[in-house]
């Protein structure tokens, strides 16, 4: 129950992303769309459910709770590494990502590298794609 309550609550923030990242031409446009009455991003939302639930019934969840955690605590890697250089204070950003990284030793090895290969082909997919010429319309 715990795990279903944190997946559900990563469901907004995972579409929100989608939505920023297809505006950004990172992801196909069509998932920028935002409901017109309830102005989420409903393609994107759905994409993400459809995700979610094709992982729970295909692996086990436990794998999947360690993957999605990964995902997390990259993400809040990142935030508290560009946190680091706005040269305020530096020893909370600092603190934040060691955590971040000592939390992600603790995770299940199999979850790990799984999301470090997924981050790494988005990562190479994201440098391919910027290499190539944009298209005129």
């Amino acid at each position: 129950v715990a795990a279903a309550g944190a997946l559900l609550a990563l469901f907004t923030g995972v579409g929100r992303t989608t939505l920023a990242m297809a505006r950004n031409g990172d992801l196909p446009r069509g998932l920028a769309a935002v409901h017109e009455r309830y102005a989420v991003p409903h393609r994107a939302g759905l994409l993400v459910a459809l995700v979610v639930c094709g992982l729970v019934l295909t692996t086990d969840l436990r794998g999947a709770i360690g993957f999605s955690s990964f995902g997390v605590l990259v993400y809040y890697a990142v935030a508290n590494a560009a946190a680091f250089t706005l040269r305020r204070t530096r020893f909370v950003p600092a603190l934040g990502l060691a955590l971040c990284v000592l939390l992600v030793v603790t995770l299940p090895w199999p979850s790990v590298l799984t999301g470090a290969a997924v981050l790494a082909a988005g990562l190479l997919g994201r440098a391919v794609a910027r290499r190539r010429p944009a298209s005129r319309p």
